[in-house]
């Protein structure tokens, strides 16, 4: 019997043989690799996974398709079916080497990207189906209008690569966007050393805020001029000309101050 997509799980599944293939080889899991599948649903590119990988645990909220995958893999001491909730899951319990795929369900698809920012250190590399417009946001770079709080508190983690854009067709029931494969990276620890986690993700959401003005304006309830002068920010510029190393600058220097 045919799944129906719940529209309270954000389901859209896969369908397209082209992009299934193009997703795989962009993995290219082997039998060293640790898998995890975020959201299988129907399976479109477990089996593939499952034949690849020397173990795939695939992490499933729906529990129609969690039986449907726990029968298909009963005889499969190598792939594991959790089901649970990807936003509350302990990805930690999985190993130390993972690498993550999924086609995440796009209204859930920010948060979740941050939930896996916390494991981080335990994983290798991470391949996303999102909305096309999240991975512009996520990839863009200073002086784009898509730049902003997204891009620049993930980019302090991760390398951000996007690989290819999905057309609607490609599943059923289609979307209402276009869609995009994005690759990431978790970049070195020591990369960005930031010292207020959460005081550069409020002067970033501060700043943009109010974008349209100068960061001189726009963080005016933060910080002075002298502050942004004392890490050779040009107080003149606008929010999406600032690079995330000046963000990270900036939210050290204030944070110096903090006892």
């Amino acid at each position: 019997m045919a799944h129906r997509a719940r529209k309270r799980f954000g389901q859209h599944f896969l369908t397209d043989p082209g992009v299934v293939d193009a997703i795989l080889r962009a993995v290219h899991a082997t039998k060293d690799d640790v898998v995890v599948e975020i959201g299988p649903g129907q399976g479109a590119i477990t089996a593939a996974l499952a034949a690849d990988a020397g173990q795939l645990h695939a992490v499933e909220l729906d529990r129609d398709l969690v039986a449907r995958l726990r029968r298909q893999y009963e005889n499969t001491s190598t792939v594991t079916i959790h089901e649970a909730d990807a936003l509350e899951f302990d990805f930690s319990t999985l190993g130390d080497r993972l690498r993550i795929v999924g086609n995440l369900p796009y209204n859930i698809s920010t948060p979740l990207l941050f939930h896996l920012l916390n494991y981080r250190d335990r994983i290798l590399d991470m391949h996303f189906m999102l909305q096309k417009e999240v991975v512009d946001r996520m990839a863009a770079g200073p002086g784009s209008k898509t730049y902003g709080r997204l891009g620049i508190m993930l980019g302090c983690h991760l390398n951000i690569e996007p690989l290819f854009e999905v057309d609607k067709s490609a599943f059923e029931p289609p979307p209402k966007v276009m869609s995009a494969v994005v690759r990431l990276d978790p970049l070195p620890l020591d990369t960005f050393d930031i010292k207020d986690e959460a005081l550069l993700s409020k002067l970033v959401a501060s700043a943009f805020m109010k974008r349209r003005k100068t960061i001189r304006n726009s963080l005016k309830d933060h910080v002075d001029v002298d502050d942004l002068q004392a890490v050779e920010i040009d107080p003149g510029l606008r929010p999406e000309q600032i690079s995330i190393a000046k963000y990270v600058e900036l939210s050290n220097h204030m944070a110096s101050f903090i006892r």
